[in-house]
């Protein structure tokens, strides 16, 4: 588990860079034809991928591939919040909220027998 920090900051750099291709079109490109806005989402993704990669690959020696899914879906909302609360200046609502509860709930549940043991 001691690689565990590693596979995690990994896992939010590739986060950052997600939803950045994914969203970021939506503020600056929006006036602007989708394919121009898809190559940059491309190129933008093409840097997530360099930091997913090597998450997934130095994840998926101590944790199984169920685990580092939740695990990535966890931080994709970790960032996604923060991202579209301060980049697209849209107000959170009390869904978000209950959908990281969900997903903390997820969390446990696939890492609860690291946590207590078989």
């Amino acid at each position: 588990m001691e690689r565990l920090p590693a596979c995690v900051l990994l896992l939010c750099c590739s986060n950052v860079f997600m939803t950045l291709a994914w969203y970021g079109h939506l503020r600056h490109m929006a006036d602007r034809p989708w394919l121009l806005a898809a190559l940059a989402s491309w190129a933008i993704a093409l840097v997530e991928y360099l930091f997913q990669v090597p998450a997934n690959r130095l994840g998926h020696r101590f944790l199984t591939v169920g685990q580092l899914k939740i695990l990535q879906e966890a931080v994709t909302l970790s960032v996604f919040v923060p991202f579209s609360t301060l980049y697209l200046k849209e107000k959170p609502t009390l869904d978000y909220l209950w959908a990281g509860l969900c997903l903390l709930g997820a969390v446990f549940f696939v890492f609860r027998r690291k946590l207590f043991g078989s």
